[in-house]
């Protein structure tokens, strides 16, 4: 029982020291709400929970459901257009990244890239891209019919993974087509690569053509100098950032930002998302990316990150040492997010891997895929954690486990160059028919086959079936195929 006091006492230490070091607006908002309640006569129906299935209720706490309320009740503020301790979050978020205006997103980062699409591609325009882009960028495409110019990353053969994007590639693009609408880049890759997006945006500015990161992987950057720079200080004229996946917000919320000389209207931007976004959007998401920023910038986050950091370098430094076990490390080519660790074991599938830390050792990772699998080293970790982890590897490169009874054999990590001889859109809203598997090669693909994690695209609307797909494409018996 005096275990469980001192717990309390010390968690409520750290919230307080929190509290005095950062503002949170919607944080309080919601805790003023909970601590003044209200008969409620509108929405959610579940009635402060007490409506609520009763397991459900017990499994997530009546203060939760009691908390799950919308924007317009009880001075919470609106998300659109922003006003209250709504607008005061996303105002202290641009502050915080360093952006002249930022939007709360309740749908994840595939909000933010629909809302891009929507703004500044249009039908017959041109965008140019990276073939390893999240599927919610091929989404866009199709909403506003742009025309994809592809741009391959450089390729990590030994890794089987995409790598950086050369600026003189995106150079080369813009040289050879005309009607350019955007650049529109990943960066990091979801293993950390990260390009040099100071010389891609000096060459976007050099033809007047707007640039978009993608930098959903890497919303910790802006708080710690031992991490790459974001591109909203390298010239970006717009930056998604998912906080949900490692800055510490709760799933499906993130952040889209506008810098100060962008050539993004953030007018435009407000009225794009209306058309997108719900029009009964969770406090309780919103609360969290107003946390996860306050935290972020509090003495206490600030410590978290920093300790992560220290974390993955001890990581990369025993497994570097142990015999059999790889990691991916930045290169004179390419930089790198640290706290992104891609690991392989000689002997072993990244997909085996997998399994045995799950099955043998109670570890899930991030991903897998045919070389190995990779690991995030968040800012919650312990100590404790992060010494099991290497532990276990250690234990698994020094036994005699092998790939004997892996029966899965597919390839998970798309690194095709695609053969686009149809416009996304009209593919994907044209007449289409569901085929065999095994009919399928030399037909015109009508529909997206991306798998998440990492939601890379296998195939797209308007490219071209080809003999190199198949190996992807176990799990499928049809295919969405343009009627011939």
């Amino acid at each position: 029982m005096l275990k469980v006091k001192t717990k309390t006492r010390k968690f409520r230490k750290i919230a307080d020291d929190i509290r005095s070091d950062v503002k949170a607006p919607l944080v309080e908002a919601l805790e003023k709400f909970y601590k003044n309640p209200m008969m409620q006569f509108h929405i959610p129906g579940h009635t402060a929970g007490r409506a609520s299935y009763r397991p459900f209720k017990k499994l997530i706490g009546s203060r939760a459901l009691l908390l799950d309320t919308t924007d317009e009740f009880d001075n919470l503020g609106t998300l659109h257009p922003a006003t209250g301790p709504i607008k005061e979050a996303q105002e202290l978020a641009a502050q915080a990244f360093g952006a002249k205006r930022t939007f709360f997103l309740l749908g994840g980062s595939t909000i933010g890239n629909l809302t891009l699409a929507m703004c500044m591609s249009k039908k017959g325009k041109k965008v140019i891209v990276n073939r390893n882009c999240h599927r919610s960028i091929l989404t866009g495409m199709i909403i506003s019919g742009a025309e994809p110019v592809w741009i391959l990353p450089e390729k990590l053969n030994e890794w089987s993974l995409w790598g950086e994007i050369e600026p003189a590639e995106i150079e080369k693009a813009l040289k050879e087509n005309d009607d350019v609408a955007m650049v529109w880049i990943t960066n990091p890759t979801y293993e950390g690569v990260v390009s040099n997006i100071k010389a891609i945006a000096n060459i976007c500015k050099k033809y007047d053509v707007p640039l978009i990161v993608d930098e959903a992987h890497g919303c910790l950057w802006n708080f710690n100098k031992k991490l790459p720079q974001s591109s909203l200080h390298l010239g970006a004229d717009a930056v998604v950032h998912s906080l949900h996946k490692t800055g510490g917000s709760m799933s499906q919320s993130s952040m889209l930002h506008i810098p100060e000389g962008s050539k993004f209207d953030p007018d435009e931007i407000e009225r794009t998302l209306q058309l997108l976004q719900t029009t009964s959007p969770s406090m309780l998401l919103m609360a969290s990316l107003d946390a996860a920023r306050a935290n972020l910038e509090s003495k206490h986050g600030k410590k978290q990150l920093n300790r992560a950091i220290q974390y993955a370098k001890y990581i990369r430094k025993r497994l570097h040492n142990i015999e059999g076990v790889h990691v991916l490390e930045a290169t004179e080519n390419f930089n790198q997010d640290i706290t992104k660790v891609f690991v392989k074991v000689d002997g072993l599938s990244g997909k085996r891997l997998e399994s045995i830390l799950e099955i043998d050792f109670d570890i899930e990772v991030e991903s897998a895929s045919d070389i190995g699998v990779l690991l995030l080293i968040n800012i919650g970790n312990t100590k404790q954690e992060i010494q099991y982890l290497v532990d276990s590897i250690e234990k698994i490169a020094h036994s005699n486990y092998s790939d004997i009874y892996y029966i899965e054999k597919r390839k998970h990590m798309p690194m095709l160059t695609p053969k686009i001889v149809m416009n996304p859109r009209e593919a994907y809203y044209g007449d289409k028919e569901t085929i065999e598997k095994e009919k399928a090669t030399g037909r015109i693909s009508a529909e997206v086959i991306a798998e998440c994690p990492p939601g890379i695209s296998i195939l797209l609307p308007g490219e071209l079936i080809t003999e190199e797909h198949l190996p992807y494409l176990n799990e499928y018996k049809y295919l969405e195929v343009i009627k011939e």
